[in-house]
């Protein structure tokens, strides 16, 4: 037996690596503005290095648990529960947003003139959300050939070509056991490179967010605090009082899953995309016990079908924007407004400033709000992105694990104990067991035997 290993010095814990680059790049970005704008592909080549390797992780992933199950009914059953899920909670979302909105009226006093504004802002953005209809999205989903999901990183083309070719290989048997087991080998390989990319992911940190400060300046932030704050308690309240809620009923803690994730939060907090955080999520949740084909189909699902903090700040965006110009919206407007936003916010993905397109899509729809006015978002939409991006990397962990109760794969017993346990992506191995399995108690030791573990801060 090895004895255990000495606690990991704290400057070597990715998380605080991260918070103590964010926290650099802010100073940068306040005293040496012009040099903060320089470190912006730091930021930027961060995020297309993840975005390299979403797709194939996400084929293997899902590939392997669709092949490998006994009764491939459980995937139409998984995909019933999870779409009902995402309308329910997305639904909420959209309603806490428009009460919050409602009663704190932080656009209120503005007497914005639109004539004043740039309309060429809000011209760009709406034509990059009348880019496609509604038909033209769900087409979208086919990809144009079966390599070119991986080469256009859609997550939904993934998600396709992935089941698809799950049920292929499913049907073919037993001649289809030696392209499991290359998946398998593949998805190892993924995964210790997405362990490499994540190293640099301080760096990418304090780049991101030197440009953010550098360029907007601390400024932005004072001259719509109100809508800010607003919506990121808000977000807040969603995460502790809803999700917090769906949790306890599917019996674990919220807070407890806050801490298991807060490698992806911080992560996600720098980079302003939820996407960075996707493959560390998606291993995270499998080392809970989650179903591999579970993961593989609710999270990138997910991320085009279950964005909380984008809901929220949609409807939230939306009213501040007619109260800062003074536009009337009665109960009638604003409940089609909601509507509106619910099929609007579907084709929103987990990427920076989707959810300024959606923003736009969603008034192009509703003439009374001018577009125009959407310049008056462009300075803070960065900083309201990164809360978005947080929500929404919740809001898909919390719905993978719910589900996966639901479908019976993990008993609260096995998730709290596996959460005693949080890991950074630099420290978990290739994965638990057999891949398509769901990793027992008995996959982890406990943290007072494991030499490789960190122990719990909670």
């Amino acid at each position: 037996m090895k004895p255990p290993s000495k606690k990991k010095a704290w400057f070597r814990v990715l998380y605080v690596q991260v918070l103590v680059a964010i926290g650099i790049g802010i100073l940068i970005g306040c005293f040496f503005p012009d040099f903060g704008k320089t470190l912006k592909p730091l930021g930027d080549g961060f995020v297309k290095l993840v975005k390299m390797i979403i797709a194939p992780i996400i084929f293997c992933t899902v590939v392997h648990g669709i092949a490998s199950m006994s009764d491939l009914k459980k995937l139409g059953r998984i995909g019933i529960k999870a779409l009902i899920y995402f309308e329910v909670l997305s639904t909420v979302a959209l309603l806490l947003g428009l009460l919050v909105v409602n009663l704190w009226k932080p656009g209120t006093g503005f007497n914005i003139d639109p004539a004043t504004l740039d309309p060429s802002i809000g011209r760009t953005y709406a034509e990059k959300a009348h880019a496609g209809t509604t038909v033209d999205f769900v087409l979208n989903i086919i990809p144009r050939s079966f390599f070119d999901a991986f080469a256009s990183g859609d997550l939904l083309q993934t998600l396709l070509v992935s089941i698809l070719s799950g049920f292929a290989i499913a049907f073919l048997g037993e001649r289809g056991q030696p392209i499991l087991r290359a998946l398998a080998h593949g998805e190892q390989v993924f995964f210790g490179i997405m362990r490499i990319i994540v190293k640099v992911a301080p760096l990418a940190a304090l780049g991101a967010m030197a440009f953010t400060v550098g360029s907007y300046g601390i400024g932005a932030l004072g001259r719509l605090l109100s809508l800010m704050a607003g919506f990121y308690v808000t977000a807040g309240l969603f995460v502790l009082l809803v999700l917090g809620t769906v949790a306890r009923i599917s019996g674990f803690s919220i807070f407890r899953f806050l801490n298991y994730i807060k490698e992806e939060i911080f992560l996600v907090l720098g980079t302003s995309s939820s996407e960075t955080a996707l493959p560390g999520l998606m291993e995270k949740m499998r080392r809970l016990g989650c179903a591999e084909s579970t993961v593989g189909f609710v999270i990138p699902a997910g991320y085009s079908f279950n964005l909380d903090g984008t809901n929220i700040y949609m409807t939230m965006a939306a009213i501040f924007l007619a109260q800062a110009t003074n536009t009337p919206l009665d109960l009638h407007h604003q409940i089609s407004l909601l509507i509106i936003a619910m099929i609007s916010s579907k084709g929103a993905s987990g990427v920076t400033g989707a959810g300024f397109i959606t923003l736009a899509a969603t008034l192009a729809a509703v003439p009374s709000i001018p577009i125009a006015s959407l310049a008056l978002l462009v300075g803070i939409d960065r900083f309201m992105s990164e809360c978005r991006a947080i929500t929404n990397l919740i809001g898909n962990g919390v719905g993978t694990l719910v589900i996966s109760r639901w479908e019976n794969e993990v008993s609260p017993a096995q998730v709290r104990m596996n959460m005693w346990e949080p890991r950074s992506i630099l420290d978990l191995g290739p994965g638990v067991g057999q891949p398509g399995q769901d990793p027992g108690p008995t996959s982890q030791a406990p943290a007072t035997q494991d030499s490789t573990s960190q122990p719990h801060s909670g």
